[in-house]
């Protein structure tokens, strides 16, 4: 169940915001999460009034009524034989004294049997909101479009480099796309080991019964999708958009067969990613939401049309502080080249050549990792971006050796609730502590560095012919290359 919440929410992060998704999904968990602890008390119950055995009250009366009955005659006959009632009362408060201390020691064993209980509930509550909040941001990192540090690093590069155009939505799909599967099935285990426990084998039993909290998940999920109702006709066209978006995407340049820009030769180096996304969202704003609805008044024929969307809902969702703070960091990349701030860098970072590539790129992920848990993803890319690209270029280094792991590594902010906006929204839900996120975004964090490495060290490297220093990156020549 956790999973398939993770990997939900996940896709709905490739294309829509961390945030959005974290929002849209977050509500459908507590909903779940809810059923889920209910029936988890209601099973509970019924095993311990199970173990415990049924008590009839009308027999225990009868009991209570012969032990009585049998008493008075007991005592009579010792009366009557002169016999001392002293030792008897003495065995009974012994007695009465040792049911005391078994219901004392008893007491113990029932509250730790209840916070057992409590938390495993609280459990399953931190599990379900951290794979929200953690699935939304890792989700971000397989399309160029799925979260804004990605947005950065495409404009920025292909602005301070012209002359490549390797950075596309395919190619960049093409090399997340792995590490978000890797890293997701990875978050998954270490949140089920972190708060359930992780039980590999029973787990992926076959033919198991469905357990009372599979069954209340399942009822759950299934009205929230009853409530959808059919598609409306908005819906079907927005899909049919969505679907024709991305395959104009993939198509551009696909690399291995000509793609659709190759149409235009005059043109080239026109058609971008940026072209598809305007010319699908033009479309949003010319195709009617409904059929056009006709009224006579008089004389005139009123003929009502609504678009999909306006420019007034346009403007009050459209995230315009992207937008600015991308054009800040086009602002700050072009005065650090004209004032020479970047060849100075570059200079002082010319020592890190003889340190072997990989410890550079680790040295890099850990430092960015590091400043995102306290400034904001955006932020943290169009500060380090001016600065890795004259360190690669210092090294004589293919500059995407370095900043793409940069650039993956800025989304990982999942230590902290202020660290992200999905991490915050999963947060006000009240069922976590800051150090409920410290731990389980501190192994994440560290999931997360793990695979980036691998990825830039074996699969990512034949895609762009890292360990080429390519034509279109300045040829420092006085700089010698750094070891493998």
């Amino acid at each position: 169940l956790t999973l398939g919440f993770m990997v939900s929410c996940a896709f709905l992060s490739m294309w829509l915001s961390n945030t959005s998704a974290a929002a849209m999904v977050m509500p459908i968990v507590e909903a779940v999460a809810q059923q889920i602890i209910a029936a988890e008390a209601e099973a509970d119950a019924l095993e311990m009034s199970c173990s415990n055995g049924s008590v009839n009250p009308a027999l225990e009366l009868d009991e209570n009524i012969g032990e009585c009955e049998n008493s008075s005659w007991k005592e009579k006959e010792k009366q009557a034989n002169g016999y001392d009632n002293s030792v008897d009362s003495t065995v009974c408060t012994i007695e009465k004294e040792n049911e005391k201390e078994k219901e004392q020691q008893n007491l113990p064993c029932a509250e730790k049997g209840r916070k057992s209980k409590e938390d495993k509930y609280s459990g399953i509550f931190k599990v379900m909101c951290l794979c929200v909040a953690y699935s939304a941001t890792i989700g971000g990192l397989t399309t160029i479009t799925g979260t804004s540090t990605n947005l950065i690093f495409a404009e920025q590069f292909n602005t301070r480099y012209p002359a490549c155009q390797c950075i596309n939505f395919g190619s960049w799909f093409i090399l997340s796309i792995p590490i978000t599967v890797i890293i997701l099935l990875l978050s998954w285990v270490w949140l089920q080991w972190l708060f359930l426990g992780f039980d590999f084998k029973n787990m992926f039993k076959c033919g198991k019964k469905k357990t009372a909290r599979e069954e209340a998940s399942a009822q759950v999920i299934q009205e929230e999708y009853k409530k959808l109702g059919p598609m409306s006709c908005p819906e079907i066209v927005t899909l049919i958009l969505f679907i024709l978006m991305t395959l104009l995407w993939f198509t551009r340049d696909p690399g291995f067969i000509p793609g659709w820009s190759s149409l235009f030769p005059e043109y080239k180096g026109y058609a971008t990613d940026s072209t598809t996304a305007l010319v699908i969202g033009l479309l949003f704003f010319i195709i009617p939401a409904k059929t056009l609805s006709k009224a006579s008044n008089g004389e005139k024929t009123v003929f009502g049309y609504t678009p999909l969307i306006t420019w007034k809902e346009f403007q009050s969702c459209m995230p315009w502080e992207i937008a600015i703070l991308v054009g800040g960091g086009f602002a700050l990349a072009d005065g650090c080249e004209v004032s020479k701030l970047s060849e100075w860098v570059a200079s002082k970072l010319t020592p890190l050549g003889s340190l072997p590539l990989w410890l550079v790129i680790l040295i890099s992920c850990l430092i960015v990792t590091s400043v995102t848990e306290v400034a904001s993803n955006p932020a943290t890319i169009t500060i380090f971006l001016p600065i890795l690209s004259p360190l690669a270029e210092a090294i004589h280094v293919n500059p995407l050796f370095i900043l793409i792991p940069a650039t993956l590594c800025t989304s990982f902010a999942f230590l902290l609730p202020v660290a992200n906006p999905a991490n915050a929204i999963v947060f006000s839900y009240g069922h976590l502590t800051v150090m409920d996120m410290v731990k389980a975004g501190l192994g994440i964090n560290i999931i997360g560095v793990a695979v980036v490495m691998l990825a830039i060290m074996t699969w990512i490297v034949p895609i762009f012919d890292l360990y080429t220093y390519p034509s279109w990156a300045p040829n420092i020549s006085s700089i010698n290359s750094t070891g493998l």
